[in-house]
C-alpha cells in the first residue's frame, strides 16, 4: 500500500516524541525504536525511508528544500531541518555541538532533544552548555565523521547524561573554513545502529545545510549592521544638511531657486551666501571630489574653513587662497582628494558679479536681450587642495536685467543614460533657454528632463543647481 510524503512525515514526527509504538492510523502502525513505518494489513515488512520508491523520496526532499528556502531566521530554519532530518535519518536521540571561538578541549552543546525548550544560539551562547574534554571534545576536534558501533562512555564524561542509554553513534562534523566548528550527533539504544554506507551523503546534506544557515546567519548580521550604518548616515546627512543656508537670501535685483539632493544619505556637494559690506553678496558653490561619507566629511570641513575666514572674503581669490592653503596643508594633503569651487560677488547696485574659478563647471548665462547662452569659463584655476600655492584670479561679469545665471555640480550635465552618453551642457542650454522661466521653474524642469534622459535610474552623483534671474 503506498503512503503519501506528507503522511509520511506528518507521521514521522507524530511518532518520533512518543516511547512506545503508536498506531497512527488502521493501516499503518510506526515503531519509534527504529522509525520505520508498518503498512497494515498488506504490507506488514517494515519500510524506511531509503526503501521508498524514489519519487516519492524526491518529492520529500525538494519539500524539505523549499521549506528551508523560504525561512529568514536561522533559528526557526534548524528547527524545520531537525524535524525533516530525523525522518531521513532515524535515531532515538540527538544534540549539536560547537567549538567555534573555543579552544580545545572546550566545546558547547548548542541543541539537544533532552531539553525541555530549544536555546538560540546565536543570541542566547552563554546559555548554552560549555563542557570541557570527554567523549564530545575527542569527536568535534577530530574534525572526522565516526561511527561507534558499541557506545562505553566513562563515568566521569562531562557530557554523560546526554549518552545515557544509548548504545551506537553517529558523529557528522560541518566545516567552515576548512575546520570541524561544529557536528551533529545522532545515537540508538541499540549497538551497530546505523549503516556506514549514508554516512557518506549525510555528510554532505548537513554540510550543505550547515552552509546555508552560516550564510543566513551572516545575511541577518549583515543587515543588522548595514541598519547601525544607515542610522549614523542620516545622523551625517542631517548635519551636512545644516551646514547650507536655512533659507536663501533676499538680494536686491536677483530672484534666486536652489537644489540640493545626494547621490547617497550625504554627499560632497556644498552651496552658500556670504553677507557683505555694501549690500554686496558672496555666492559659493562647491563639490568635493568622490561621493558619501568621506566626501560629507571633506564638504564640511570646507565649510568650517570658509566661514573662519577673518574679515571680508573679497575679492573672491582671497577666500579661494585661504580655502586652498588650509585644505592643501592638513586636510587633502596625499589623500587624492579636492573641491573645485566658484565663488562670486554680486553687487545689486550695478548689477556685476566678481568672480573665481577654482576648477568648477563654469556657470552658465542666459542673456535673454540678445537670445544667447554664454559661459563665465574665465579665471581658469586648480581646484582647493591640489597645490597649496596655486594662484587664483578674478574676473567680472556684467549683467542685464531679465538675465539668467545657473550654477551648479557636475553631477547635474553627467547623469548617464544606459549607453553611458552624458546628459550634457547643450540639454542644460535648451531648457534655460526659454527666458520667460522663473528659478524654480528652470530646476523642476531640469530634474524632470533627468530622470527622463535616465529612465528614472538613480542619481551616481549629487545634483545642485543655483538659478539667478536678474531682475
Amino acid at each position: 500500500m503506498g503512503v503519501t510524503l506528507r503522511r509520511l512525515f506528518a507521521m514521522a514526527t507524530q511518532a518520533s516524541q512518543l516511547q512506545k509504538p503508536h498506531s497512527l492510523c488502521m493501516d499503518c502502525l510506526l515503531d519509534p525504536q527504529t522509525h520505520t513505518i508498518v503498512l497494515m494489513p498488506e504490507s506488514p515488512a517494515p519500510i524506511s525511508f531509503p526503501q521508498l520508491p524514489w519519487e516519492q523520496r524526491l518529492d520529500f526532499i525538494v519539500d524539505m528544500m523549499r521549506e528551508m528556502s523560504s525561512n529568514t531566521d536561522p533559528q526557526q530554519m534548524v528547527q524545520a531541518y531537525i524535524r525533516k532530518i530525523r525522518v531521513l535519518i532515524p535515531s532515538d536521540r540527538w544534540m549539536a555541538l560547537s567549538r567555534r571561538d573555543l579552544q580545545s578541549p572546550q566545546f558547547r552543546i548548542t541543541r539537544s532533544d533532552l531539553w525541555d525548550s530549544p536555546v538560540n544560539p546565536w543570541k542566547d551562547r552563554n546559555a548554552l552548555p560549555l563542557l570541557s574534554s570527554g567523549l564530545c571534545s575527542e569527536l568535534i576536534y577530530a574534525e572526522q565523521p565516526r561511527i561507534i558501533n558499541d557506545l562505553q562512555i566513562a563515568d566521569d564524561d562531562p557530557a554523560k547524561e546526554y549518552f545515557h542509554g544509548m548504545r551506537s553513534l553517529q558523529a557528522v562534523p560541518q566545516f567552515d573554513r576548512g575546520q570541524s566548528l561544529n557536528m551533529v550527533i545522532s545515537m540508538r539504544r541499540e549497538p551497530n545502529g546505523f549503516d556506514p554506507q549514508r554516512l557518506p551523503e549525510l555528510v554532505w546534506v548537513a554540510n550543505l545545510f550547515g552552509r546555508a544557515t552560516h550564510n543566513l546567519v551572516l545575511s541577518e548580521e549583515v543587515k543588522r549592521a548595514y541598519e547601525v550604518v544607515d542610522r549614523e548616515l542620516k545622523v551625517v546627512s542631517d548635519i551636512q544638511l545644516s551646514l547650507l543656508p536655512e533659507k536663501l537670501p533676499r538680494i536686491p535685483t536677483l530672484e534666486i531657486a536652489a537644489h540640493y539632493q545626494t547621490s547617497q544619505r550625504a554627499g560632497g556637494d556644498y552651496y552658500d551666501f556670504f553677507a557683505l559690506p555694501d549690500g554686496r553678496w558672496g555666492i559659493l558653490i562647491a563639490d568635493v571630489s568622490g561621493h558619501g561619507t568621506p566626501a560629507a566629511v571633506l564638504m564640511a570641513v570646507t565649510h568650517s574653513i570658509a566661514h573662519t575666514h577673518n574679515g571680508d572674503p573679497d575679492p573672491p581669490s582671497k577666500l579661494m587662497r585661504f580655502i586652498n592653503e588650509h585644505l592643501a596643508a592638513r586636510y587633502t594633503n596625499g589623500t587624492g582628494t579636492f573641491v573645485t569651487a566658484f565663488y562670486g560677488i554680486y553687487d545689486p547696485k550695478n548689477r556685476t558679479i566678481i568672480y573665481s574659478r577654482a576648477g568648477h563647471c563654469p556657470p552658465r548665462i542666459k542673456r535673454c536681450s540678445a537670445g544667447k547662452i554664454e559661459s563665465m569659463d574665465a579665471a581658469p584655476s586648480l581646484p582647493l587642495g591640489i597645490d597649496g600655492d596655486e594662484k587664483y584670479i578674478d574676473m567680472t561679469e556684467t549683467l542685464l536685467p531679465g538675465d539668467v545665471v545657473v550654477f551648479y555640480t557636475d553631477g547635474i550635465i553627467e547623469s548617464r543614460e544606459r549607453s553611458g552618453e552624458l546628459f550634457g551642457v547643450e540639454r542644460l542650454d535648451e531648457i534655460i533657454d526659454q527666458c520667460s522661466s522663473d528659478p524654480e521653474t528652470i530646476i523642476r524642469r531640469t530634474l524632470l528632463a533627468i530622470e527622463d534622459f535616465t529612465n528614472d535610474a538613480p542619481p551616481l552623483d549629487d545634483l545642485t543647481m543655483l538659478i539667478a534671474k536678474v531682475k
